[in-house]
């Protein structure tokens, strides 16, 4: 009987990931609720006009750089940073966090200000297909939302040290400041402001969420300081670890604007098409890649640190089951109920039927992938704790490349539908990979040990 239940969290690591993993989900499902309830009232008010369209090319490029440089220091950092708390003190700690902030907002800026430069060669490359008119819209509108990087880049920085203070449901509920502004913006101001309704109202929720974050990180114990350090010993890992882990980002990023590209060069209205039906599959992964991960990045770092390689293996194996038994109903109800969604979520407004029949289908290939992104999250995350940072972008490589090879094939079949199937096939090898190397290391640790 013990054997049939094995994969429940019964240890006392995996039952504290457990509730910090069920308060980040609640509060990321309260977060969701608002970013479903933004995109129906943008969808209402904007549809898939040309306006719509452009604002979302023109958001692509400040949420890749978050997700390159914020995101990818948080990564090389918080390993180092447990390991240095656990070690040297809550002092050291702090330098080194003074340290890796003032570089990440360094990088967030100077990233900003080239890609401003970039913009008049970036986005006729991004946006090949879009008109004259609206290509100078996105291009506008994109300088507009430069302030949103360093912004969201200073929330997630904090965030990500909240979670190794044992902190989730707060910091996960911070985001919801954003599309709470967006719908109030939009709402109120889109008859006066039109598309432009959507940058200030983002920007504003976006200042609100970094200045409450740097609020609740400095109750705790580290303060909201820009002090660049010397390259000590700490300084040296998270500058060697953090370049593998942006490389990797970059490919990523990479392989979002080769889809945006690509369905730009397809009929009217298949930019929005990928973007709508990706926000039903973006929730699920949020809240269940995306909350577990967090919770087990803090565990991971410190077992690793103790050489807690036994209770490694056992993490591993009891969420990568949990995780499966839970998505693939997800996966398979999104699939299935791919259209009523769509109808119930959008269509009202200037979002009709037709809309309804070309966004289904797009949802039901991205639906594929859930079960084995959330899963591979699991092995990704013990791969950065190991600071093994050079396998994941040697896997972020070969995904660029079968995205653009499966891309190619299947958007000749099916259409839009088909980059949406392309993300979906290559989850399938990016999940077979991280579980070869998670398992290769633990098998070298565990037998080292012996």
């Amino acid at each position: 009987m013990a054997a049939r239940v094995d994969w429940l969290p019964r240890h006392d690591t995996d039952r504290r990931i457990l509730r910090a993993a069920l308060a980040a989900t609640f509060a990321g499902i309260l977060v969701k609720l608002a970013a479903t309830l933004k995109e129906i009232t943008v969808a209402g008010i904007y549809g898939r006009t040309d306006a719509m369209e452009a604002f979302l090319a023109a958001a692509l490029i400040p949420g890749l750089l978050v997700n390159l440089i914020a995101e990818s220091m948080n990564q090389a950092l918080i390993p180092t940073l447990v390991r240095v708390r656990e070690t040297e003190g809550r002092q050291q700690a702090q330098e080194l966090l003074s340290s890796a902030m003032f570089w990440s907002c360094l990088f967030l800026t100077g990233s900003s200000i080239l890609m401003a430069l970039a913009a008049p060669i970036s986005f006729p490359l991004i946006a090949s297909h879009f008109n004259p008119a609206k290509l100078q819209l996105a291009e506008s509108l994109f300088y507009g939302m430069l302030p949103i990087i360093v912004l969201t880049g200073i929330a997630s920085n904090c965030t990500a040290v909240l979670n190794t203070l044992d902190r989730f449901a707060l910091p996960a509920l911070a985001p919801v400041l954003i599309p709470l502004a967006t719908i109030v913006g939009a709402s109120l101001l889109s008859a006066r402001l039109g598309i432009w309704a959507m940058v200030f109202a983002t920007s504003f929720g976006a200042l609100l969420q970094a200045a409450w974050m740097a609020w609740m990180m400095q109750a705790k114990g580290y303060k909201l300081r820009l002090a660049p350090q010397g390259m000590n010993p700490a300084g040296r890992e998270v500058a060697k670890q953090y370049g593998p882990v942006l490389l990797s980002s970059v490919v990523a990023s990479g392989g979002l604007l080769v889809d945006q590209s690509m369905a730009a060069s397809l009929p009217a209205g298949s930019v929005s098409a990928l973007a709508y039906a990706n926000r039903f599959v973006s929730v699920v992964i949020t809240l269940m890649a995306g909350t577990v991960a967090s919770a087990l990045t803090p565990s991971f770092s410190t077992m690793v640190a103790h050489a807690d390689w036994a209770g490694c293996k056992r993490t591993i194996r009891t969420w990568v089951r949990i995780l499966a038994l839970v998505t693939v109903p997800i996966a398979l109800g999104l699939m299935l109920g791919s259209r009523l969604l769509i109808r119930l979520a959008f269509q009202h407004g200037v979002f009709g039927p037709k809309d309804t029949a070309a966004v289904a289908p797009v949802l039901v290939m991205y639906a594929l992938q859930i079960p084995f992104f959330v899963c591979s999250r699991v092995y990704y995350r013990f791969l950065l704790a190991m600071r093994r940072t050079d396998l994941i972008f040697r896997c972020g490589v070969a995904n660029l490349a079968l995205d653009v090879v499966f891309n190619l094939v299947f958007m000749r079949i099916f259409g839009v539908a088909g980059i949406a199937l392309a993300t979906s096939v290559w989850t399938i090898s990016t999940l077979l990979f991280l579980y070869y190397w998670s398992r290769r290391l633990l098998a070298a640790k565990t037998g080292a040990a012996e």
